[in-house]
């Protein structure tokens, strides 16, 4: 375990090699989903939080309690249900008959890695209260503001298909999400895999290793940050997100918000490939699990086919790309 410190921070170097080490062992447990874990991985070490939203039982309680355990950060699970109050998760002043007083008792936000499961389940004000620490990196209660730990992580879960008795999360909340990503079902060899490796354990849990610690994390985050991004990389940033509002078929595109979350989030992806340096693949590696989640489609044309998806692929087809760092031009003409 690479233990960085004040005279020798971690360079981008450090950080990809502790980032394939991380994929790798959480790969153990989450079998054959390499793609979806990387963009996780990276939505973390872009300081960010992260909307899996997928069917039942593909594996994504399982990935953030493993990212938890190989980040070696606090986990979490808060099972959001309908009658789920605010303080539940902030926590609250109890009184305390030892010392005649109330004294504050955290609630499971107070952690490294929070597990927020079936968040479309809970009324808005609950949802709001987290999306409020996941912004602010604090909570409120009763007029005392007490700082959460740092690194502070959200994996929030949603079922993309059962609305009935949920409460979705409005296109404002859905734009505090760094990425939104989904696993998708296996491969049949993918699932045989899943069921040897459960044989051979002959336990149902899983025990990861960890790779780093919590200030081990914020010394990645900080390595990330040193990465230059040019400028004709950070302008396609800016074009593509605004290419989303041009669409036509498109109600409410992409904020500034989205241009400065594919900007930081390729930083992050290019240095888990091995990089110091972004370019344009990077951009379109990020590109649907940043932006999608941001795309309003017009009220008329939800009966069709038309969603964010389809918005982003039309956009990374139409917006010129810049010239890549080896001088190949890759250019689009206008």
């Amino acid at each position: 375990m690479t233990q960085p410190d004040q005279e020798h921070p971690l360079t981008p170097a450090d950080v990809s090699a502790q980032a394939g080490e991380v994929l790798d062992r959480v790969e153990q447990a989450v079998v054959g989903k390499r793609e979806a874990l990387t963009l996780v991985l990276t939505a973390i070490l872009s300081g960010g939080h992260v909307l899996l939203e997928d069917f039942p039982g593909l594996g994504k309680t399982l990935a953030a309690r493993s990212f938890a355990q190989t980040l070696g950060l606090d986990f979490t699970r808060a099972q959001f249900t309908p009658d789920l109050l605010p303080s539940d998760l902030t926590g609250s002043f109890v009184y305390d008959q030892l010392v005649s007083e109330f004294a504050f008792r955290p609630g499971p936000l107070f952690t490294g890695l929070l597990l927020a499961d079936e968040i479309n389940r809970t009324p808005p004000k609950t949802q709001s209260a987290l999306l409020e620490a996941m912004q602010e990196h604090q909570v409120t209660v009763e007029g005392a503001t007490f700082a959460l730990p740092q690194p502070f992580h959200v994996l929030a879960t949603a079922n993309p298909v059962e609305y009935e008795g949920t409460y979705p999360l409005p296109e404002a909340q859905l734009d505090r999400f760094l990425m939104r990503v989904s696993f998708g079902y296996p491969t049949a060899e993918q699932e045989w895999d899943v069921l040897t490796r459960r044989l051979v354990r002959q336990t149902e849990d899983q025990q990861l290793d960890a790779v780093t610690d919590a200030a081990g994390l914020a010394a990645m985050q900080a390595a990330v940050e040193t990465v230059p991004v040019e400028d004709d990389i950070s302008r396609y940033c800016v074009e593509l997100a605004a290419a989303t509002r041009r669409h036509r078929a498109v109600l409410i595109g992409a904020s500034p918000r989205g241009s400065l979350a594919l900007m930081l989030t390729s930083r992050a992806y290019a240095v888990v490939d091995n990089r110091d340096y972004v370019t344009p693949e990077d951009v379109k590696a990020v590109a649907h699990a940043v932006l999608d989640h941001r795309i309003s489609i017009k009220p008329e044309l939800w009966m069709s086919d038309t969603g964010g998806a389809a918005v982003v692929d039309t956009v990374l087809g139409q917006v010129p790309v810049p010239g890549s760092r080896t001088g190949a031009s890759t250019a689009q003409a206008e």
